[in-house]
């Protein structure tokens, strides 16, 4: 089998992951996001497509496979609902800034209508092949795809965005054994912090700003983040302080309906009977008055409600970043304290900032630890930038792994 690399090869995001055997069967088809959009190469004849989940960078250029075709789709129940959701925004914010986007309504409609939801682990027949989908500990619904040759036995994992250890809301990766392994690697060369001291130290500085009538911005993506920050104001007893504002309103929503893709949901609903969730301009401010917590979109500060807070806090409040903030975004100008792009202004924040390192993805450890219990034969490391892929790739060299950090539009054959 040839494995080509339309996107995430050596960069993160605009993942898409080409497999070319007896059926053609693509892995994501994102975007990336940043001050312009870039897409994925182009995929060519597609049979079957399996969305792992519903970030943009793994499903945003999905419904243009639709457009001259119909491959079956395959995912989660949660995955095509947040997946949907996300899309529509994409295609109306990118109108927005008169930049249509390169797919129609339509286009989405037929990939919805061709999405077929599996729960983890269930047998999907595809013609030689048997798909299963398994947890990925990442988001509500990801899933890390598991691809079986059934003349040979041969087994790929792809394992989308991955986490091995607890969050709030989710309990772990399942750990998948594979002969060739699709791994992600974004966070290759680096660790995170220990998850429960650095959410201590995020819950005791939250509660400092409200104690003292200030405001704690809370800017979070509106799928995954956002519930998360939740269930941890939930569980330290924030909630009835917080605000939810933007489209986090319509995911959490989404995530509620599928309980048994969150580890501990009490968590998220009990949240959802507290918070204050602002739809109106006099609701929004009564949140800027002070001794509160607004959680709201975007995680980056690229625009939603959090741009029109952030100018109108008051001197005692903080903005608390809580993942990543790519090149380009309000939330890099703010963590190098340069002015942020406001209605096409620049415009200098006096308002003191925190970044804390939540990330729903696996750090260096998790990510070797993977490699070593799903006991491949072949690994390719994908979805992190150059310098993180080919470290990655070289270390697994060293360890007696045939291994392949390969670039944007170069193929991988491998024994399947």
């Amino acid at each position: 089998m040839d494995i080509q690399i339309l996107g995430a090869g050596q960069e993160v995001g605009r993942s898409g992951i080409l497999l070319k055997g007896s059926k053609n069967i693509l892995l994501d088809y994102g975007i990336k996001v940043e001050e312009k959009v870039e897409y994925p190469l182009p995929a060519g004849k597609v049979d079957g497509f399996v969305l792992s989940h519903a970030h943009l960078d793994h499903s945003g250029f999905s419904p243009s496979l639709y457009h001259h075709g119909m491959p079956a789709a395959f995912g989660t129940e949660p995955t095509k609902e947040l997946a949907e959701l996300l899309i529509e925004d994409a295609m109306k914010v990118q109108k927005m800034k008169h930049m249509p986007p390169k797919y129609k309504k339509t286009d989405l409609r037929s990939f919805m209508n061709s999405f077929t939801t599996h729960p983890y682990k269930e047998r999907i027949e595809f013609g030689d092949y048997a798909i299963s989908l398994h947890d990925a500990g990442h988001i509500a619904g990801s899933a890390i795809t598991r691809i079986e040759n059934q003349r040979n036995g041969r087994r790929l994992v792809y394992t989308g965005d991955f986490k091995l250890s607890p969050q709030m809301l989710h309990n772990g990766a399942e750990v998948v054994e594979s002969d060739v392994l699709v791994i992600e690697s974004t966070y290759a060369i680096k660790e995170h912090p220990n998850r429960e001291n650095l959410v201590k130290l995020f819950v005791e500085n939250v509660k400092e700003i409200v104690d003292n009538k200030g405001i704690a911005l809370i800017p979070v993506f509106a799928v995954g983040r956002s519930q998360e920050v939740l269930a941890i104001l939930e569980k330290n007893k924030l909630t009835n302080y917080t605000y939810l504002d933007g489209m986090a309103r319509a995911a959490t929503r989404i995530t509620l309906d599928h309980p048994d893709y969150v580890y501990n949901p009490g968590l998220l609903s009990g949240a959802m009977t507290k918070v204050t969730t602002l739809k109106k301009e006099s609701e929004r401010e009564e949140a800027l008055t002070g001794g509160s917590i607004i959680v709201t979109t975007a995680g980056m500060l690229t625009g939603g409600p959090a741009l029109n807070y952030i100018t109108k806090l008051n001197d005692k409040s903080m903005i608390f970043l809580t993942g990543f903030q790519a090149e380009g975004t309000n939330g890099r100008r703010l963590l190098d304290n340069k002015p942020l792009i406001i209605d096409k202004q620049r415009v200098f924040i006096k308002t003191p900032f925190s970044f804390y390192d939540l990330s729903a993805h696996a750090g260096q450890a998790d990510l070797y630890d993977y490699v070593k219990r799903s006991d491949p034969e072949t690994v390719i490391c994908v979805h992190g930038d150059g310098e993180s892929t080919i470290d990655f790739r070289d270390r697994l060299q060293l360890e007696g792994f045939e291994t392949y950090a390969p670039a944007l539009g170069e193929k991988v054959r491998v024994n399947f």
